[in-house]
């Protein structure tokens, strides 16, 4: 490796759109690195296209983002978000939006999490990403954990299959969840002590 080399690694989902018609668009990036940077250094891009585009944490925060720039509902941007990812075969995953949700006077922050997000285990394979999409009421902030999987040292890691849940889930998925062991919270009684002086 020669000290003025620069190595580039492009991730992207549509690499012929990056490198575009003979290798013109890494041309152009390569020219408009080299004026920026200054000097005879040599630089090689290095285009990885993205397997699983609905998987990575990244994507996912940007899509988001996008779409809240374009005044779409953000419960719905996360739901649809949810259930790519969840179509991509992962684990599990949590998305966080805060900032002016929808116009609103005050901020708040919103999260919705399906599937497992063990964020304490060390040899879990979260992938995280943070974006910001620049609205017209003030900057939104946008988080990403996708649960990939457990890393076992020693193993191989085990191929994801794009396994879309079954019928079953979905129903299971689809009633309110209940604590177990009772038909929701019980009310309080209180003793009528209006009468009392």
């Amino acid at each position: 490796r020669k000290a003025d080399q620069i190595d580039l690694e492009v991730r992207t989902a549509r690499p012929g759109v990056v490198v575009g018609r003979g290798g013109a668009g890494i041309e152009a990036l390569r020219v408009g690195l080299q004026e920026v940077l200054g000097g005879n250094r040599q630089i090689r891009i290095n285009v990885v296209e993205v397997q699983r585009v609905d998987a990575d944490a990244y994507l996912i925060a940007e899509y988001i983002a996008g779409q809240l720039e374009r005044r779409v509902s953000f419960r719905r941007v996360v739901r649809q978000a949810i259930q790519r990812a969840q179509r991509a075969g992962v684990q599990g995953i949590k998305i966080q939006v805060g900032g002016r949700l929808n116009g609103a006077e005050i901020a708040r922050t919103e999260w919705t999490r399906e599937g497992r997000v063990p964020l304490h285990t060390l040899r879990a394979d979260i992938d995280y990403a943070c974006c910001t999409a620049k609205t017209v009421y003030g900057i939104l902030g946008v988080k990403v954990w996708v649960f990939k999987g457990e890393i076992i040292p020693g193993q191989e890691p085990a191929p994801v299959v794009n396994a879309a849940p079954d019928n079953r889930d979905r129903e299971r998925d689809a009633q309110p969840r209940r604590r177990p062991g009772g038909g929701g919270r019980r009310r309080q009684q209180f003793e009528d002590r209006s009468n009392e002086g």
